[in-house]
C-alpha cells in the first residue's frame, strides 16, 4: 500500500474511536510503539497519522502525556440574549450567561485603555478622523482556560469620567453603564467571519495548529441611531457553537 493509504487507514481508526466515544476527553490514545505493533506500520506513518487528528484539532500532543482526546464540548453562545433584561432587571452579557448556564466557571481579564482604534472600528463608530475610543480588553476564560477575546470600543467622547473608562471589572456589565448615560443600545449589527488566527492571536489563546477562528463583531446603536459599541471577539472555531433564533413578526 502507499504511505498515504497506510496513515490514513490509522488516522480513520482513531478518528471513528474518538466520535464514538471509545475514546473520551482526556483519555490517552496508545504510544507509538502500540500504534507501530496494531497496525503493522512504521514510526513515521503513525506520527503522519497522529499529525493529521492534531490538526483536525481531535488530539493534542504534550511531552509527558502523550496524545490525548481534547475536550471538543463547544460553548453554546445565544448572542440575542445579550440585551434580555435579567431577574434583577439588567442586561446580561451572553458569553458568562453561556458559561454559567452549563455549569461551568467563566472568568476574564481586563485591560482598559484610550487609543485611536483601528480603521474597521473607527469606520463603525463613525468616529472623526482624530477621534479616540476607549477599549477595554478582555481574555476569556472557561474553567481556567483561555476561550476567546473580546474587545469592546466606546467612543471616549460618550463614555469619559465614567466606568467604562476606569480600570477592572463593571460587575453590572458596561451595557448598563450605556444605559445610565442616556445612550441605551436598541439596535445591533452582527458581523461574523472566518480566518485564521494570527500567530498572538494563537499563543494568547493556546490554539492547537490548524485550528481556526471566527471573527464576530457586533455594534450597538442608541435610540437616535449613533453608534455607541463595537465590540470584536475572536472565538476558536472548536470551542464555540452561534446559535440564533429568530421569530417571524
Amino acid at each position: 500500500m502507499a504511505r498515504s493509504t497506510l496513515y490514513q487507514q490509522v488516522a480513520s481508526e482513531l478518528r471513528r474511536a474518538i466520535y464514538s466515544g471509545d475514546l473520551g476527553p482526556g483519555d490517552q490514545l496508545p504510544t507509538e510503539a502500540d500504534l507501530m505493533h496494531s497496525h503493522g506500520v512504521s514510526r513515521n506513518t503513525v506520527r503522519l497519522a497522529l499529525g493529521e487528528l492534531v490538526n483536525e484539532g481531535l488530539v493534542t500532543r504534550t511531552p509527558r502525556r502523550g496524545t490525548v482526546v481534547r475536550d471538543r464540548r463547544p460553548l453554546l453562545m445565544y448572542p440575542q440574549r445579550e440585551l434580555e433584561p435579567q431577574s434583577e432587571g439588567g442586561p446580561r452579557e451572553a458569553f458568562a450567561y453561556a458559561v454559567s448556564h452549563e455549569g461551568r466557571l467563566p472568568g476574564q481579564v481586563i485591560e482598559v485603555s484610550i487609543v485611536a482604534p483601528p480603521e474597521d472600528v473607527a469606520i463603525r463608530l463613525e468616529l472623526a478622523d482624530d477621534g479616540l475610543a476607549v477599549v477595554r480588553k478582555r481574555l476569556r476564560f472557561v474553567d481556567g482556560q483561555p476561550y476567546n477575546t473580546n474587545d469592546s470600543y466606546f467612543p471616549l467622547s460618550l463614555v469619559a469620567g465614567s466606568e467604562i473608562a476606569r480600570p477592572g471589572d463593571i460587575m453590572r456589565g458596561a451595557n448598563r453603564v450605556l444605559d445610565e448615560l442616556g445612550h441605551p443600545q436598541v439596535r445591533i449589527v452582527d458581523d461574523i467571519s472566518a480566518r485564521m488566527p494570527t500567530p498572538a492571536e494563537a499563543q494568547r489563546l493556546m490554539l492547537e495548529p490548524g485550528t481556526p477562528v471566527v471573527v464576530y463583531i457586533r455594534v450597538g446603536y442608541d435610540p437616535d441611531d449613533l453608534p455607541v459599541r463595537v465590540a470584536v471577539s475572536v472565538l476558536p472555531a472548536d470551542k464555540h457553537l452561534i446559535r440564533y433564533e429568530l421569530t417571524r413578526r
